[in-house]
């Protein structure tokens, strides 16, 4: 599962560079939940939370059985 992870988070971290941003993988728990690091200028920004609900959740789980929740860590 973390290979899959990565490839997605792969797709999802070039978007977030373009707007100077980046995300760090920290974990991927036995129930589905996914820690992220939100660095560069995801890190401060007042949509963070937005971003990683409607932009990394949502593309994790179209794309990887078995995610069940995104976290910033």
């Amino acid at each position: 599962m973390r290979s899959e992870v990565e490839s997605v988070l792969e797709v999802i971290r070039n978007a977030l560079r373009m707007d100077g941003g980046d995300i760090e993988l920290v974990e991927i728990a036995d129930d589905g939940v996914v820690s992220v690091k939100l660095t560069g200028a995801c890190a401060g920004c007042p949509f963070s939370q937005m971003t990683l609900k409607n932009f990394v959740e949502r593309e994790l789980k179209k794309n990887v059985d078995g995610i069940k929740e995104v976290v910033a860590v």
